[in-house]
């Protein structure tokens, strides 16, 4: 039994434990700024909760502290010593994140291939494109498509085109792949979850974009994520079926010294090829019950291809101060510093193209004198090298990747001359097919190369209104040697009423070496053994924009030397010339109370058609009325979208080479593609209602190509509902 000063005292420990259990701030996990942070932590040494302390009323993590002017440590009191305090959890202190962008609920980046920088990019989740189903229609006017979700396509404007030699067989299917520069990594306070599901047609025929992404973070400076989609079509046409996948398993710390980003890539593509329509015919000129009656000239043949990508990278650096850092130095921003870093990436691409020999009949094939057509018949491939009956051509390709940097840091991130970047790269290259020889080995010849490279770069901005930098990057021997690469940029910025005006600038220099398979191929259709020389490419970029009134406008100038190409028999060529291409693009969006009207319209002017196709003007129109249906709960869009280009010698696409080429039968063009559409945001979730392809039968001249010989879908009805989580 306790006795009566035991029980007092035991009385007054519990009161005071109560009290002091209220009175201490709970550690909040939002990442607050830099320089909230120093002030509180100034305030608090010298005795905060004075009358002229800016940080009064909060402490250094932001929270309220009004009213707790007897909490121990305030008023000059000495704090308990003894007393265990629970461990403070670090906000995000990383020198990649500017004040304004840590104040973001939730926000992604994907990580420099090159340089110690990210690229910040905001989450999608609001309503503006959510009406864009297609992801290759996302930027500019879009790309060429061969008309069904999953299938290859490739940028409308040419400077949008991807120009590495890595794996060009899969470039075709650059909208939908996951790589290393497009990674996405994500940061937030609660854990982020989001589920995207769009159809349309009918069970046979669907197409189906599921897509799930789940963030967590562990602490206010690591994360992860997995991002998985699956995209695809069951074919409106005969032989269409397509599905695409693609999976990326993510991990970033990004803390105030340490650094490490780290992922695991797949990416698996089946497609069934039909080769396209047998004439354009059979789309502009007659009707067909459904569009699966349509005849396809590889239909007959079975032809697929399957792609598989597997690869793996972790990038890491250890930042190391060149000057005391104090506890008022929130990050390492604004002090000067040395980042050293080691990037690894392993990466496996194949491809397996199967088809079986058969034929097709155009029932116009030829024009005779009395105004009758006859029927031809023919065959897609004239070449049969291995075997006359059936094709298994297999290709595979392997990278494996090492990078030492180092990057400097003078005075702070943000000054005069921010960074200085270098480093040095070495990749093993292992190419693998077979080769005519093979067959009598029974072996698969594996051709090893190897490339090193030196790389650097420098880059500062002055305050708000100037940014700039420049690049270089050179292989000085062994494959790819003489390969050189510079760059410029620089970025000004005026403001009017704090209104931003913005005036950008890019140069690009580039001397590069054929892709491998642009000089080796020996498969059942196509073989070759070629000695081309390198390319050159110089391009000038100038863009204006007022991100307030939506306006924008950019020109290209590119002039481009021993340009290689498919010409229009699917055969690797290079021109002994130059080729110049010169583009311009405006984009304007106009507001009337609740009507949008955006436009955005590209010109593309090229000095030989044969080698460098483009159409002369391609635009895309949104004209939609957007409104609240209830305030601050649901908002609608309703409206119609419109493509449209000019007529050209468009690019066609060969199935055995995953490639676009060069054509010269037919002209495409002239047609405009409308969807109306309903789309709508409740909270936090998204619902899209489209009718697709609008103006079927309806006007236009019926051919509605992007690529040769490849019709788009025809009229379909669409359903799709984006929802977050954020807990």
């Amino acid at each position: 039994m306790k006795t009566q000063p035991m029980r007092k005292t035991w009385w007054i420990l519990s009161v005071l434990c109560f009290v002091v259990a209220v009175m201490l701030p709970e550690v909040s996990y939002a990442q607050i700024d830099a320089a909230a942070l120093a002030r509180a932590q100034r305030d608090r040494q010298l005795g905060g909760g004075m009358g002229g302390n800016q940080g009064f009323g909060s402490d250094m993590y932001g929270n309220n502290t009004t009213g707790m002017e007897g909490e121990e440590g305030m008023e000059g009191e000495a704090a308990d010593s003894t007393e265990r305090k629970k461990r403070e959890r670090k906000p995000l202190e990383s020198y990649y994140f500017s004040d304004t962008v840590r104040a973001l609920n939730n926000w992604k980046w994907s990580i420099d291939r090159d340089y110690n920088r990210v690229d910040i990019q905001p989450l999608d989740t609001v309503l503006a494109d959510w009406r864009i189903d297609y992801v290759f229609y996302r930027k500019g006017v879009g790309d060429m498509a061969l008309g069904g979700l999953g299938q290859s396509s490739q940028a409308v404007n040419w400077f949008d085109r991807r120009q590495d030699r890595d794996f060009t067989f899969a470039r075709s299917y650059d909208a939908y792949t996951t790589r290393l520069d497009n990674v996405p990594f994500y940061n937030g306070k609660k854990p982020f979850t989001n589920l995207m599901y769009l159809e349309s047609g009918q069970k046979r025929y669907r197409e189906e974009h599921f897509e799930i992404v789940h963030s967590q973070n562990i602490s206010p400076s690591t994360s992860a994520n997995v991002n998985y989609k699956s995209r695809g079509t069951m074919g409106l046409y005969d032989w269409q079926r397509t599905k695409n996948h693609a999976l990326s398993v993510a991990f970033a710390h990004t803390g105030k010294r340490y650094s490490v980003h780290a992922a695991y890539m797949h990416n698996k593509i089946t497609a069934r090829e039909n080769g396209g329509v047998v004439g354009e015919w059979a789309i502009a000129d007659t009707t067909f019950e459904m569009p699966s009656g349509v005849p396809m000239r590889l239909a007959s043949s079975k032809a697929e291809n399957t792609n598989r990508n597997n690869g793996f990278f972790i990038k890491q650096s250890i930042a190391i101060p060149l000057q005391r850092v104090t506890e008022y130095d929130f990050s390492l921003a604004d002090l000067s510093a040395i980042h050293i870093g080691h990037q690894l990436e392993y990466n496996t691409w194949s491809k397996v193209y199967t088809d079986q020999r058969g034929t097709y009949t155009n029932e116009r094939g030829q024009y005779n004198n009395d105004g009758s057509y006859s029927p031809t018949t023919h065959e897609y491939y004239t070449d049969w090298f291995i075997s006359p009956e059936t094709t298994r051509d297999s290709i595979s390709e392997r990278l494996l990747s090492n990078r030492l940097f180092i990057q400097a840091q003078p005075w702070d991130r943000n000054g005069v001359v921010g960074t200085i970047d270098g480093g040095v790269g070495l990749d093993l290259h292992t190419y693998s097919y077979l080769r005519l020889s093979d067959y009598a080995t029974g072996k698969v010849t594996k051709d090893k190369r190897t490339s090193w490279y030196v790389y650097g770069a420098v880059s500062g901005k002055i305050k708000r209104y100037v940014d700039w930098g420049a690049d270089a990057k050179y292989y000085p021997s062994g494959y790819r040697g003489g390969d050189l690469y510079l760059g410029a940029n620089i970025t000004l910025r005026a403001y009017i009423r704090e209104h931003p005006l913005i005036l950008s600038g890019r140069f690009r220099q580039e001397l590069r070496s054929p892709g491998y398979w642009h000089q080796n191929l020996f498969s059942n259709h196509y073989a070759w053994f070629n000695s081309f020389d390198k390319e050159s490419e110089t391009r000038f970029e100038v863009n204006f924009s007022v991100p307030d009134i939506a306006l924008e406008v950019g020109a290209w100038q590119g002039i481009m030397g021993d340009m290689i190409y498919y010409g229009p028999d699917s055969r690797v060529a290079q021109h002994s010339g130059t080729v110049s291409l010169t583009s311009l693009y405006a984009r304007k969006d106009f507001r009337i109370g609740g009507f949008h009207l955006d436009h955005r319209a590209l010109v593309q002017i090229t000095s030989n058609e044969s080698v460098l196709p483009v159409p002369t003007l391609s635009a895309f129109l949104s004209y939609y009325y957007e409104f609240w249906v209830v305030r601050d709960v649901l908002r609608v869009q309703v409206g119609f979208d419109g493509r449209f280009n000019t007529a050209y010698y468009a690019p066609s696409y060969n199935p055995a080479l995953s490639a676009f080429y060069n054509q010269r039968e037919v002209k495409i063009g002239n047609y405009p593609y409308l969807d109306v559409f309903v789309s709508a945001k409740r909270k936090r979730m998204r619902i899209l209602l489209k009718l697709q392809h609008l103006n079927q039968d309806l006007f236009g001249n019926g051919e509605y190509f992007q690529v040769a010989h490849y019709p788009l879908n025809p009229r379909m009805f669409k359903f799709g509902i984006s929802w977050s989580f954020y807990d």
